[in-house]
């Protein structure tokens, strides 16, 4: 019995040798872990991040008085800590499971599974996915110009459960991404009672000008999500752009006998060499027993110093690595790594017609040191003015490593 599971082990062996000589894999780091046959008909990545946040925090007088003196004036936080897996299998299925360790608790972010190159259609993907809406909310955390993403952020969730069709056209100019979700849980990703409530969310964009030669792309585009939910209710409250801040400034409060809700964003990019630009508006309007309508806008400029370029990834994927022109640390590049300087301003309104919400401005400064293509460390102070109520500053640092 014992000879017979050898021999069976062995015989297993040599077919697997034999499966690798005629088709060998490939294993390299590429800024992460890949892995991919000869004939590239199968191909896995693996990683992860981390990043660690500090963060001192003061308010005045005003806002001590409206909202409560601060519990700390200083806080970090494991901010990030995620591990992924993903790839393609026999060209045309894709995958994703990506965990992440947050707040103590282990969350779902993309989970999915993926045909590609579908006539027409393009991709299909079913699962846990990111809504296709709002450039900066598709950019990958690890690739943002600041440490948080504007006050347009919280207007609606970055992931949902459900179907998504993308595509692109004449050469990847033109875009276009449509999706129907089920209202997910944000931590599980499940909605176990669906049986009322679902999400419609579309969008376009195009590219008028895209010159590789001289780093200059034009990006512009335009989303739209229809909401009902099954609570019949919405709510939008913002915080700093700050994740360690406690205090949520202003907030509509819960609008009941919500009908549905609709979402429309207008983004534009523009990348001239290392100079880069920035701007969304987003409004939002309540379909209640009385219709609300609600704002929010940003506009960012970034420039790196020592001459780098942000790459453009593509229109559902937003901004790519960053690759150093020379890394910091080895005798041989002689180089301090990239340098970036950044400016942000934005602003959200959740005052309107008999809800008082409040109007909040953030204005944030912003330095990034790319040590090497996977290591960065983040300088971020934020001024915080809520309109006619006070004033407050934020400074947070954030050390980042993914691959």
């Amino acid at each position: 019995m014992k000879l017979n599971k050898i021999a069976l082990i062995i015989i297993l062996l040599n077919l697997n040798i034999l499966t690798a000589q005629e088709n060998p894999f490939l294993f390299k780091w590429d800024k992460g872990f890949k892995v991919e046959n000869k004939d590239k008909s199968l191909k896995f990545k693996f990683g992860g991040r981390l990043m660690l946040d500090h963060a001192f925090m003061q308010q005045d007088n005003d806002l001590d008085f409206r909202f409560g003196e601060l519990e700390t004036t200083s806080a970090v936080e494991i901010r990030r800590a995620r591990l992924f897996f993903s790839g393609t299998v026999y060209d045309h299925t894709e995958f994703k499971l990506d965990l992440a360790f947050e707040g103590g608790i282990v969350a779902l972010k993309d989970v999915y599974l993926g045909i590609k190159n579908i006539p027409i259609i393009g991709t299909i993907r079913v699962g846990y996915v990111k809504e296709p809406f709002r450039f900066e909310m598709l950019t990958s955390s690890k690739y943002l110009t600041f440490m948080e993403r504007s006050l347009i952020s919280d207007y609606a969730p970055t992931r949902n459960q459900g179907v998504l069709l993308m595509n692109e056209f004449k050469d990847n100019r033109i875009s276009y991404q449509a999706a129907l979700f089920r209202n997910a849980d944000s931590k599980t990703g499940n909605d176990e009672k669906a049986n009322d409530g679902y999400v419609f969310t579309g969008r376009v964009t195009g590219l008028p000008i895209n010159n590789v030669i001289k780093k200059q792309l034009l990006h512009l585009g335009l989303g739209y999500s229809y909401r009902v939910s099954a609570i019949r209710e919405y709510n939008i409250t913002s915080k700093p752009e700050s994740h360690l801040s406690g205090i949520e400034y202003i907030d509509t409060g819960i609008i009941e006998d919500v009908d549905h809700v609709n979402l429309i964003n207008i983004e534009a990019v523009f990348t001239q060499g290392p100079f880069i630009a920035q701007a969304e508006y987003l409004t939002s309007k309540v379909n209640a027993n009385i219709s609300y309508n609600f704002a929010s806008y940003y506009a960012q400029i970034s420039y790196f110093l020592t001459g780098e370029h942000k790459k453009y990834k593509s229109s559902y994927g937003g901004f790519d690595r960053l690759k150093p022109k020379n890394n910091f640390g080895r005798k041989e590049y002689k180089g301090l790594g990239a340098w970036e300087a950044a400016l942000r301003y934005s602003n959200s309104d959740y005052t309107s017609k008999d809800i008082l919400g409040g109007e909040q401005t953030n204005i944030t400064l912003g330095v990034n040191w790319y040590l090497n293509p996977v290591t960065k460390i983040a300088f971020n102070h934020i001024f915080i003015n809520v309109i006619n109520q006070g004033n407050a500053s934020i400074f947070q640092v954030r050390l980042q490593l993914d691959f």
